[in-house]
């Protein structure tokens, strides 16, 4: 199963014009259970598909509202020259096909 079968939510957006943040939500305890149980979802995945240290990665884990928080910086600040996602809008689709054991 991939992330985007279990995920509701997965969405990417700014924090700031130099970090962008990763969404990823849920419909049930039981789907967010099953993916933070997995630790599929670490600083090393990130790291890898975002190509950057992990030790610059924070992944936060909201089960109240069952959802993940994931900051990584960006390369190049919002709107600079080279900038091909100002909104950081775009930024999530890698996570669509991790998968989740």
């Amino acid at each position: 199963m991939y992330l985007q079968d279990i995920a509701r939510v997965i969405r990417s957006k700014n924090a700031g014009p130099r970090c962008t943040t990763l969404d990823i939500m849920f419909n049930s305890d039981e789907d967010y259970n099953r993916v933070i149980q997995s630790k599929v979802i670490n600083q090393a995945l990130i790291a890898k598909l975002y190509d950057m240290p992990a030790d610059q990665v924070n992944i936060i884990e909201y089960p109240m509202s069952r959802a993940l928080k994931i900051a990584i910086p960006r390369k190049i600040t919002a709107g600079d020259p080279g900038d091909r996602d100002v909104y950081g809008a775009q930024q999530h689709a890698r996570l669509f096909k991790v998968e989740i054991l």
